[in-house]
Order: C-alpha cells, then sequence, then structure tokens
C-alpha cells in the first residue's frame, strides 16, 4: 500500500523528487497530457457548440495505458498529490487526471513548485491547495477556440487553397510576415549622402548647416558642400556627461528566447527543450536538482531570498560597490505575474562550476541565465558619454565617444553585451584642427527588415498575441506547414503563405487581426481570476465566427491549378502544376483518369562547395518564384542565401563569400573584400 502518490508530467522530473521525499512517496509521471478534444460530433470538434459548449473529452492515442496504470496507483493510495506544472496548463492537466482517474475531493491535493530544488519541493507539500476552477475554465476555453478555429479555418483552407492549416495565433503571426513582406516590396529607395571628416585619432559627420539639419540627395550636392569647406575645423562645442548604464532586468520567456536566437543562434523549441531540462533537474554529482526556475513567465519579479542570497554572494565576490538594486518595470495589463522570472535557483551553482555536468549546449543557455538574473541586481555601470561639435564656414561636424569609468554589472555581462569603448582626443574649445581627408559615401534608405525569430517573438510579445508558452509551437508551426521559409535568418513567407493569409482576410479580416487575437487573450485572462464568464466569452466569439465560415465555404474561390500551356502525351488534356510532399511537380489535370506525371531533367550549375556540409551550392526558386541559392542536401542541410556566392569562402569565419552590391562580403559574419 502506497501511502502518498504524487503525480508529476515528466519522467525526469518524477526522479528527482522522488528522492527529495523520501520513503513514505510513490512518485510518478502521465508523461504530459493524458486526454484531449474528441473530434466526433458537429464538424468533428468534440465540443457541444448548441449545448453551452459542452466539451468531449477522450485519452489521447498511447495515453490509455498510463491512465489505466495511474488507477491502479491511486487506489492503493491514502492521497493523490497532482503536482504537474504551475501554469494553466498544468492546472489543467492535474484536473483532466483527477477526472480521468475518478479521483475524490478528499482524496487529493494540488502542490506547486517553480523550482525543483529539495528545500523548495518540501516546502510546496506544506502549503497544498485545490485545483483552481478558474485556471482550469481559463485554458479549456483556449482549447476550445483552439478547436474551433484550427477545424474550420484548416477545412476551409484545404478544400480552397491548397494550405495546410490556420489558426487562431498562427494566422496572425503569419500575417505579421506577409504585411512586412509587402511593406518590402513596396518601398522606394531613396538616395542621400553623408560627408565625413577625418582627423588623426577620430572622425566626425555631417550634419548640420547654419544650425538646421542638413540632407544630401545626390553627389552633386555632396561635392558643392565639399567645395565649399575650408583646411581649417573649428570645435566650437565639448559637451561630457556622466550616465548610468543599467543592466536589463533577468529574463522573461520571450526575452530568454530572444537572447539565444541573437547571441546562441538557437530556435525558439530548442532553446525551451534545453530550458526545460535545466528546469527538471541535472545531476550533478552530490544530487539531482533544477538549475533555473520555470521556464514560461512573463513576469521580472525575483523572490526575496534569492535577492538576499544574491547580494552577499556579490558583495563577497566583487565588493560592496557592485551590490545593486532590483529592476522594476511599470506592470503590463497582460502580464500574469503568477511566476518569478527566470533564474538560477542558486546563485552559488556557477557556470563554472555546473560546467562539468552539462552538455555544451545546456552550458551556454545556463550562462546566459546565470549572468543575466546576476547582472540585474548589480550596480549599474557609469560611462562618460562627450559629443564635440566642429564647424567649418557653417557647416557643423558631430564626433561623439563614450568612455567606460565604472564597470559595475558589466563585471559579469561585458562578453554578452556590446559595450566597446570609443575615446574621443582632449580637446578645447576654440582648437582648430585640419582633416587629413574628407570622405563621401552615398546610401539608400533600406526597406524595413524581415523579421528573425527573435524579432518575430518581441512583436507577439508587445501586441498581446499569444502566451509565453505558445511563441515556440506558432513559430515551428508556420515552418511545417510552409507558410514560411528561413533565408539568411529571416522568414520569407511562401507562395502559399500569402495565398493563405490573403484568403482569410478576404472573409476573416474582423476576427484574424492583432486587435482581436490580443483581446481574446485577455479575456482568456480575465476568466483565470473570475472576470469573466467563459461561456459568454464562447458565445459571443461563435456566433459572429461561426456565420462568416458558412459564408467563405459558399464563396470563397477555389483555386485552380495553374497550366503550363502544354498537353498530356497521353490523353491530351492539359498539364497543370501540383503540389505533393516533395514540392511541385507536372501532371496531367485529367487526374485521376490519367495517372501521367512529366519526368523533370534540370541541369544544376554547382556555384560553391557547402561550408557546413560539404554539399553543392546551387541555385534554387523559392514558392513564390524567387531565386536563391541554398545547400544540395536540404532538408538536413539549411545552408542559403539571396546573394549569388563567390565560390570561395569567407577567410575569417568559413562561411559563404557572396557577391552584394558589387561588393564580396560575407554571408555570415561583418567581413568585406577591401578595394
Amino acid at each position: 500500500m502506497t501511502k502518498n502518490l504524487v503525480i508529476v508530467e515528466s519522467p525526469s522530473k518524477s526522479k528527482t523528487i522522488e528522492k527529495y521525499l523520501g520513503s513514505g512517496y510513490k512518485v510518478v509521471s502521465s508523461k504530459g497530457h493524458i486526454r484531449d478534444l474528441a473530434t466526433t460530433g458537429k464538424y468533428g470538434l468534440g465540443v457541444d457548440v448548441d449545448n453551452d459548449f459542452k466539451p468531449s473529452y477522450i485519452p489521447i492515442p498511447g495515453k490509455q495505458k498510463v491512465i489505466n496504470e495511474l488507477k491502479k496507483l491511486t487506489k492503493e493510495s491514502d492521497k493523490v498529490y497532482l503536482a504537474t506544472d504551475p501554469d494553466r496548463e498544468g492546472e489543467a492537466i492535474s484536473w483532466h487526471l483527477k477526472e480521468a482517474l475518478n479521483i475524490k475531493d478528499n482524496d487529493y491535493e494540488r502542490v506547486l513548485f517553480h523550482e525543483i530544488t529539495k528545500d523548495k519541493v518540501l516546502e510546496a507539500f506544506k502549503e497544498p491547495r485545490k485545483i483552481d476552477d478558474d485556471l482550469v475554465k481559463s485554458q479549456e476555453t483556449r482549447r476550445i477556440l483552439d478547436r474551433i478555429i484550427g477545424f474550420r479555418l484548416s477545412k476551409l483552407m484545404q478544400s480552397k487553397t491548397g494550405g495546410k492549416s490556420a489558426g487562431r495565433v498562427q494566422s496572425v503571426a503569419l500575417k505579421l510576415i506577409v504585411d512586412r513582406e509587402r511593406e518590402i516590396e513596396s518601398f522606394n529607395s531613396e538616395e542621400y549622402w553623408t560627408v565625413t571628416s577625418v582627423f588623426s585619432d577620430f572622425e566626425a559627420v555631417l550634419f548640420n548647416y547654419k544650425g538646421e539639419e542638413i540632407k544630401l540627395s545626390n553627389e552633386e550636392e555632396t561635392d558643392k558642400v565639399i567645395n565649399s569647406l575650408g583646411k581649417d575645423f573649428e570645435v566650437v562645442s565639448i559637451e561630457q556627461k556622466e550616465k548610468n548604464k543599467k543592466a536589463k532586468p533577468p529574463f522573461i520567456t520571450s526575452t530568454m528566447q530572444q537572447d539565444a536566437s541573437n547571441k546562441l543562434n538557437f530556435n525558439a523549441k530548442k532553446t525551451m527543450s534545453l530550458a526545460q531540462k535545466l528546469y527538471e533537474g541535472i545531476d550533478i554529482g552530490s544530487e539531482t536538482v533544477g538549475l533555473i526556475t520555470y521556464m514560461r513567465t512573463d513576469s521580472i519579479r525575483l523572490s526575496d531570498q534569492f535577492i538576499k542570497e544574491s547580494y552577499k554572494y556579490i558583495n563577497d565576490t566583487y565588493g560592496k560597490e557592485y551590490v545593486g538594486y532590483v529592476k522594476t518595470t511599470k506592470k503590463k495589463d497582460n502580464v500574469q505575474d503568477a511566476h518569478e522570472a527566470i533564474r538560477p535557483t542558486s546563485i552559488f551553482r556557477t557556470p563554472e562550476k555546473m560546467k562539468q555536468y552539462l552538455t555544451k549546449d545546456e552550458y551556454k543557455l545556463y550562462e546566459l541565465v546565470y549572468y543575466r538574473a546576476l547582472a540585474s541586481i548589480m550596480a549599474d555601470a557609469k560611462v562618460n558619454s562627450t559629443t564635440i561639435i566642429l564647424r567649418n564656414n557653417d557647416y557643423d561636424f558631430k564626433a561623439t565617444g563614450q568612455v567606460l569609468i565604472y564597470d559595475g554589472y558589466l563585471k559579469v555581462y561585458k562578453e554578452f553585451e556590446n559595450s566597446e569603448d570609443k575615446i574621443l582626443p582632449n580637446l578645447n574649445k576654440k582648437d582648430v584642427l585640419n582633416a587629413k581627408e574628407i570622405n563621401k559615401e552615398q546610401h539608400f534608405t533600406q526597406p524595413p527588415a524581415r523579421y528573425t525569430e527573435a524579432k518575430l517573438i518581441k512583436e507577439m510579445e508587445e501586441l498581446g498575441i499569444g502566451r509565453p508558452s505558445t511563441y515556440a509551437t506558432v513559430i515551428d508551426t508556420i515552418k511545417e506547414r510552409e507558410y514560411v521559409e528561413l533565408v539568411e535568418k529571416k522568414f520569407v513567407p511562401t507562395k502559399m503563405g500569402i495565398e493563405t493569409t490573403d484568403k482569410l482576410q478576404e472573409f476573416f479580416s474582423g476576427i484574424i487581426n492583432v486587435e482581436y487575437t490580443a483581446n481574446m487573450e485577455s479575456d482568456l485572462d480575465k476568466i483565470a481570476v473570475e472576470k469573466e464568464d467563459n461561456i459568454k466569452v464562447l458565445h459571443e466569439f461563435y456566433d459572429s465566427f461561426e456565420p462568416l465560415v458558412e459564408k467563405a465555404f459558399g464563396e470563397m474561390e477555389k483555386n485552380k491549378a495553374e497550366e503550363t500551356g502544354e498537353s498530356c502525351p497521353e490523353c491530351g488534356s492539359p498539364l497543370v502544376i501540383r503540389k505533393g510532399k516533395f514540392g511541385e511537380f507536372t501532371a496531367c489535370s485529367n487526374y485521376p483518369s490519367c495517372k501521367y506525371i512529366k519526368k523533370e531533367v534540370k541541369e544544376v550549375k554547382e556555384f560553391a562547395k557547402c561550408p557546413s556540409c560539404g554539399g553543392a551550392i546551387v541555385e534554387k526558386q523559392s514558392k513564390r518564384g524567387k531565386v536563391f541559392y541554398g545547400c544540395s542536401n536540404f532538408p538536413k542541410c539549411k545552408v542559403a542565401t539571396w546573394d549569388m556566392p563567390t565560390g570561395k569562402l569567407c577567410p575569417k569565419c568559413g562561411k559563404l563569400l557572396i557577391t552584394k552590391n558589387d561588393k564580396i562580403k560575407c554571408s555570415e559574419c561583418e567581413w568585406e573584400e577591401s578595394n
């Protein structure tokens, strides 16, 4: 007979926690979700839309055996502790376990721990509670909304466009990418010129003429300015200011994903997988312990205990002058603040001490989390910022510099942040200098940049669409559905992605948009704190959504297969371009009566050897017909560039050299061939 049964989600977590609790407890895993909505009933939704959206749940395929085993264990136990993750989804999983295992109210407790360390786990078991029904309702409402929108719109897209799916958040994220692409396509680049005076140990850039901003739009105007300059540059202003440079707050889910993308080149899915391992527990020889707190959070709050321990650590390690303060920001309306920020569970488990127990990638992420949290409560750095204005015949040139005079938090965070000194010489007002040379340079205004994964996550967070736990899944989905492709680490919408977005906007612009999606997230937050009725929210949504779906099924034009202009050699019907598992192919329009498929013979020119895998860099076409250059071993190797490779590799980093704007540059680093 088991006295106390503890059910968690993850098998690795169960081993760690069982060691903490001792022999009186048996800790087992549900291996994630055990139930989901059925696919029966109206439209296969598993939701009775005519009966206040009553859901119908069934075991997830392959989970019946887990449910049976857990049922047996619960019957043999005096008390069941439901210890799933400390968020809405975890709350819902606990509720599903209670329902599926037929656990009575008096026979269970719900426990939550935000970090998996012995002290925190034992502490959590001293403060159990019952399942929070409002959190469950919020998560259930989210699931029902996603099921209705996903099933109804996906079916519509599959029947009309060939698109594979649509969704409440994924379609809005895709729209952001498509809208950005259209901004780029419609952008009219404008020419402008800059003039730089070069002195022996610094440079200054022209910015004013007779006290007003000057803009040079062509070479003729620029030459006129240069010809108007004399040889003497007089120092007319020197301004020095001491400024405090503040550390950033500790990580939340979105900022961790952004920094891991920018600094470590990890995608969101990989980052969350590594963070999960660090949270659930690492064997560090003397014990198995979670190294970071829960990784799905939108709060920068730190516990008083962590702050107190960290202040002592900073004082003892670096000196009392490095002890700083806790960073705070104005709380946004969509911040749940259910958990702390992402931080190390102990400031004394430094990355250097933990390195031997971690994989290379686990170490990189732990180091990033650790030093971000530590730096966030260290003293501000101090910089001396200098601005010098030089005048030449009423033309003003500006030189700026910055000198670090006190490192503060940069003592531990310098390698994670760009903070290079730019030192200007000691000059006095009315000093006269002669420029070694005066340079002119042509520029063109640039369109807005395409989204990287980090920038898309930041945009979604700022707009209030999705939640910390959904960013990685949403991005993964639009990539898997082939609605976007990554070129030079930036999202480019495919023809299918644009087509799907346009069709959805034609009929569902009032629902598939940023404002509606953000408001829906707000409603879900209100349900979680009993400030909104979940059934009311579902009715208001469905009563406006379903008529639009019916209208779209009736009126949306079905895409016709594109004809090639050739006739089928077997039956004479037109040949058309079809889409298959491995891309587009040419086949007979009379399918299935005629199953002719044209064999394509294509000459492939090799432009360079792939620096990543040794394959061939060849010319390819995107789904929109744009030419780019990628590895022949795709999808195993995803090296790709829009610009033509030179056939050589970068002498600095070994990546592809490309030709861009008549210059030979590296496709990855800053290296550029000098003339």
